[in-house]
């Protein structure tokens, strides 16, 4: 039975070479294997012979698989892991994430806007300061934050606002009464998608989170777009 490939703007063989990466990611086709021969994977994915060689091609331009002439292809290496980045569950930990990854951080917008706020997340400030920006590891953006801030605690440090990263400087602040968050798996949109270098409806992880004073007001909202290929949730079961 053939695998039922996506229609949209990512190629069939773009798709092909991301299911045999996964393949050699979990080791289910192990370093110095030989692969099934090209009949089989075209038998196995239902497409055209040259649509398997172009995944091929992708792989060995990575160097994960190499063709040595009269014997196939062998599996060379395993991608290296780039699920680095735990959505946190606690506002501590979320700290200290930002505080160790260091991002680089480019902001592509700011102004005064109205917070897209629910009647349950609180009461609204007055005024909000909005940023947009994209945060960077090694040169590789893994996630897009829409940021609404207080404007009045933006005021008291406007230039440490500008370049650090916000929780942690909320919570050094000592403002934050309540914090909660939401994820959902989406896909990105043509807006997101080019900054954070992925095709149109690759898979995303999208991060809600909203911070309260004493008072319940709404002091923060974030809506961060993270790059799926970059995140694993890690959680305790209770018992």
């Amino acid at each position: 039975m053939s695998i039922p490939f996506g229609d949209g703007a990512v190629p069939r063989y773009r798709q092909i070479a991301d299911l045999m990466r996964q393949r050699i990611a979990r080791g289910q086709w192990c370093k110095g294997q030989k692969l099934p021969s090209l009949e089989e994977l075209v038998g196995q994915f239902g497409v055209a012979r040259v649509t398997v060689r172009q995944a091929m091609e992708l792989l060995a331009r990575d160097g994960l698989v190499s063709a040595q002439r009269g014997r196939g292809t062998f599996v060379t290496d395993a991608p290296p892991r780039s699920q680095w980045l735990n959505v946190q569950t606690s506002l501590d930990e979320l700290v200290k994430v930002y505080k160790d990854t260091r991002p680089e951080i480019v902001n592509i917008d700011e102004s005064t806007a109205r917070a897209p706020l629910a009647p349950e997340d609180g009461t609204p400030a007055e005024h909000y300061v909005f940023m947009r920006r994209v945060h960077s590891r090694e040169g590789r953006p893994y996630c897009v934050i829409n940021i609404y801030v207080d404007q009045r605690l933006f005021r008291r440090h406007p230039k440490r606002f500008r370049n650090e990263t916000v929780i942690p400087l909320l919570v050094g602040m000592g403002v934050v009464a309540h914090a909660r968050q939401v994820l959902t798996v989406n896909t990105a949109d043509m807006e997101v998608a080019p900054l954070l270098r992925v095709p149109v409806n690759a898979p995303v992880a999208e991060v809600r989170r909203v911070f309260t004073d004493a008072d319940h007001r709404v002091i923060y909202l974030g809506e961060v777009t993270y790059r799926g290929d970059f995140v694993h949730v890690e959680m305790d079961l209770k018992p």
